[in-house]
């Protein structure tokens, strides 16, 4: 098997392409070793030192390291326990798993439903497949007087860059094409 592997614009985050699908629909974001319970694989990759976060996209897995780790010698660990975990044909997260999607983080108002299924419509089509690139995912929270709550995840959570990319980049377009919003703010 071979895997191939891409930097991230967040240099603590690498994205792995082992080549097959990796989550059949959404994602998965862990974040502590102790939460990766539901996925064999977050298991064996965050049994690798150095460790600290796993993402599994559609066809990609984002692993962040630690601060004190480094990529030159983290990096082959990463792709031997990966390798391993494919051999040995485990599932990928366990039956009943729920992946992270576009799902509410809170109550949106009924009367914005319209202007809400564009948003999502917009994330859907140009928001994730692009934030996909880099290794992450951005999950929509919610729609409350104008503004937008959103959550990166993956090589984008943490990401130096991921301030300017909601701020100027999603934030721009969702205006562009829904002129009710008028702000785009991050949820932790």
């Amino acid at each position: 098997m071979f895997i191939e592997t891409e930097p991230t614009p967040n240099p603590e985050t690498l994205k792995f392409l082992p080549g097959r699908t990796v989550m059949e629909k959404g994602t998965l974001h862990i974040e502590r070793a102790d939460a990766a319970d539901g996925s064999p694989l977050a298991q064996a990759l965050f049994g690798v030192s150095g460790v600290e976060g796993v993402f599994l996209g559609e066809d990609f897995v984002s692993v962040t390291k630690a601060d004190s780790a480094d990529w030159d010698s983290l990096k082959a660990d990463v792709l031997a326990a990966m390798m391993s975990f494919f051999a040995s044909g485990a599932p990928v997260v366990h039956e009943g798993v729920v992946e992270t999607g576009d799902t509410g983080g809170f109550d949106d108002d009924e009367a914005d439903s319209d202007i809400i299924v564009q948003i999502r419509q917009l994330l859907d089509e140009k928001v994730r497949p692009a934030v996909a690139q880099d290794g992450g995912d951005v999950v929509y929270h919610g729609f409350k007087e104008g503004v937008v709550y959103l959550k990166m995840q993956g090589a984008c959570s943490g990401c130096p860059s991921s301030t300017a990319t909601l701020q100027h980049g999603i934030a721009n377009l969702l205006k562009y094409y829904v002129p009710e919003v008028t702000d785009v703010r991050p949820v932790a």
